[in-house]
C-alpha cells in the first residue's frame, strides 16, 4: 500500500537504544529501545511502508521516522467490563434519593 502527501498515517521512531536506557528502569524494560509512534499528514509525496519519512502533525510540528500504518485506526479500549460497576451509578443513585432498599 502507498501513501500520498497529506495522508494521514502513523510513523515510529527509535528514542533512545537499550544501551542508552537508564539504569534505574527494570531489567525487563531496559532490554528494549524506548519508542514512540505518532500521526499525522505525509510531507512526503509518495511512502510505502516501512520508508522513512516525515510527517506534521495536528499541532505543526514536523517528526521523521518509519511509516508503520496509513489511515490508522484507534485500536485501544478499557478492556472487560465489571459487571459489579455495571449498576453501581443506579444503587449509589438510590442511596442518595434516600431509597433504604438499595
Amino acid at each position: 500500500m502507498e501513501a500520498k502527501k497529506g495522508d494521514w498515517v502513523q510513523i515510529q521512531k527509535t528514542l533512545l537504544k537499550p544501551e542508552e536506557r537508564t539504569a534505574s528502569l527494570p531489567n525487563d524494560t531496559k532490554k528494549v529501545p524506548l519508542e514512540m509512534r505518532v500521526k499525522g499528514f505525509l510531507i512526503n509525496e509518495t511512502a510505502k511502508l516501512g520508508e522513512e519519512v516525515e510527517i506534521e502533525t495536528l499541532i505543526g510540528r514536523r517528526i521523521k521516522g518509519k511509516l508503520v500504518a496509513i489511515n490508522p485506526k484507534y485500536e485501544h479500549d478499557f478492556g472487560e467490563p465489571v459487571p459489579e460497576l455495571i449498576t453501581i451509578g443506579i444503587e449509589l443513585r438510590k442511596i442518595l434519593e434516600g431509597d433504604n432498599n438499595a
